[in-house]
């Protein structure tokens, strides 16, 4: 089997990394990290990708003063450099540009923490919280030039309880998020993936047949006996 090079781009602690990491170590898994590149020189995530020994590489967008083209083509130039067939951001904290994505083209991935096409951008907790919405979730996407826009490759949603609070709620969904982005890279990078009408058509996934309710259906209450 060839394992598909693979970069994963970063810009803070890099815990999705961790999670891509720990499944890329496994050599029947068809993505091979060779390079973790961050905008960020302090980025925490740095450390724990060379503790396990995959190549880092850092470009810092700050050192070229707001020329998004030039700082891309920074990146581009290390990933080309490795090798790398497929882009994975995990909390990589730079808005794109058209030209990058589409250099890229179905060969960039992300992951958001909202159930796409909810909650695009940041906040996402507190504006959910904000909304009162009983599910939440994140989400795996191809990247298109909108942010937080491309086809959906997997969600997964968690309930939202009535005394969650912003910390709580970004931690049951940040447990998800390492369920969800390692098979999610695994069937890009295997080629079972196809785009047919901008959705993203997976092979060989199976649908669970349970579904997520919140509150939970209870027995229907008595009517409340009238007055009269």
């Amino acid at each position: 089997m060839t394992r598909r090079p693979t970069a994963i781009l970063i810009s803070g602690r890099g815990s999705n990394m961790a999670a891509l990491l720990a499944a890329a170590a496994d050599p029947s898994y068809p993505a091979r990290i060779v390079l973790v590149l961050s905008n960020r020189p302090d980025a925490a995530g740095l450390g724990r990708a060379q503790a396990a020994g995959i190549p880092t590489a850092v470009v810092d967008h700050r050192a070229f003063k707001g020329d998004r083209a030039a700082f891309e083509a920074a990146v581009n130039q290390r990933l080309e450099a490795a090798g790398v067939q497929i882009v994975a951001l995990a909390g990589f904290l730079r808005v794109l540009t058209e030209g990058f994505v589409a250099r890229w083209q179905d060969r960039l991935v992300n992951i958001h923490p909202s159930l796409l096409p909810s909650f695009k951008g940041l906040d996402t907790h507190a504006r959910a919280l904000a909304a009162g919405v009983k599910i939440h979730g994140c989400t795996v996407h191809l990247v298109r030039a909108g942010v937080d826009e491309g086809p959906i490759l997997a969600q997964a949603a968690v309930p939202v309880r009535d005394d969650d609070s912003e910390a709580t709620l970004a931690a049951r969904v940040l447990e998800q998020e390492h369920r969800i982005y390692p098979p999610a890279l695994a069937a890009l990078a295997s080629g079972r993936v196809r785009i047919e009408g901008g959705r993203a058509i997976m092979t060989g996934a199976a649908a669970p047949d349970a579904a997520l309710a919140n509150p939970l259906p209870g027995p229907v209450a008595p009517p409340t006996p009238s007055a009269d």
